[in-house]
């Protein structure tokens, strides 16, 4: 099957690797120092073991170069997903599947929804309803991504920890195509099931995902110092209660307690966020999906949320002043 992963980062760099090691014909679009390295001397996977695998597969920077594909993954940053839109076009033909791969709430979340607020276009992600109307909703997959990584080098990509990828189709109705999708990313050593409920699980990745990586951003903390750390243990389950009841108002059943989903985090380590990795590169921040939805969610919902509207103003305050400067900050020994 052909494969086209738009943004060959931490997740898009594991997929892409490990796919093509299953025989899939696989191609990214990357850019700069990254595509350049890729381009020489292909993708580098280093694993949870430490071991290293090496593919060579087609990249450029241009949509065009490659042609259309059966599955195309959306591998960048929620923030970045209208900058391709034009270019898209070049990636399909009729039954081109788009797997969208990106943390927090996506832009299509009430598309085929079904609920009072069936069809809505979040303001805080999709403004004007721009990304709805650049990609045919009858294309889209939903996945939930729980693997963490890390670009350590140009072409180089870390994975950390986790192997799954939920997906379903976003009205979670069975195909036969969500279920090829599946075998396809099974037969690349993941765990892929096929959700029956894909907001739910969007919800139970986000709700921590709000809390941990911008107070990670602000302290330049670990995900295991934040949550061994009192103050911010607490912090995070405020937020957390907060973002369960907006959740629960729109008809979300979380499946585990807060502490399961804050024993989790804690579990996978001295791990930087991406939002930290973020922060220390000079990236924009991820705040929109992650913080932004929620924040207005609560505005539909009329549920308030003073624990992350206040972790926001701070995150957004530091993304605009980084961005400003054009900086980077991370922490060095003395």
């Amino acid at each position: 099957m052909r494969i086209c992963v738009i943004g060959a980062g931490a997740i898009g760099g594991l997929l892409a690797v490990r796919l093509a090691q299953s025989g899939q014909e696989v191609s990214v679009i990357a850019r700069g120092a990254h595509l350049e390295a890729i381009t020489k001397n292909g993708l580098t996977l280093i694993g949870e073991d430490g071991s290293k695998s090496q593919v060579s597969l087609k990249a450029s920077q241009s949509m065009r170069d490659i042609g259309p594909q059966d599955v195309v993954v959306l591998g960048m940053k929620a923030h970045q997903i209208v900058a391709i839109l034009d270019e898209l076009p070049a990636l399909l033909h009729a039954d081109t599947m788009v797997m969208s791969a990106q943390n927090g709430i996506p832009w299509w979340y009430f598309i085929k929804h079904g609920g009072p607020h069936d069809g809505l276009a979040l303001k805080s992600i999709d403004p004007g309803g721009v990304i709805s109307k650049g990609i045919d909703s009858d294309r889209l997959i939903g996945s939930v991504v729980y693997p963490a990584g890390e670009i350590v080098a140009p072409g180089i990509i870390r994975h950390i920890e986790g192997n799954r990828f939920s997906l379903s189709e976003i009205d979670n109705q069975p195909s036969d195509r969500v279920n090829a999708l599946s075998h396809i990313l099974r037969e690349a050593g993941f765990k892929a099931p096929v959700s029956s409920d894909i907001r739910g699980e969007i919800w139970t990745k986000l709700w921590g995902n709000l809390a941990f990586n911008p107070i990670s951003a602000l302290t330049h903390a670990t995900l295991a110092e934040i949550c061994a750390f009192e103050t911010t243990r607490a912090l995070a389950d405020h937020m957390m209660r907060e973002a369960q009841s907006i959740g629960e108002s729109l008809g979300v059943r979380f499946r585990i307690s807060i502490d399961k989903r804050i024993a989790a985090a804690a579990a996978v380590g001295e791990h930087k966020t991406s939002m930290l990795q973020d922060v220390e590169a000079g990236r924009a921040l991820e705040l929109a999906a992650l913080m932004g939805a929620v924040l207005e969610l609560g505005q539909i919902t009329g549920i308030a949320t003073p624990h992350i509207s206040a972790i926001y103003a701070c995150s957004h305050l530091l993304d605009h002043v980084l961005n400003k400067k054009a900086s980077r900050l991370s922490l060095s020994q003395s």
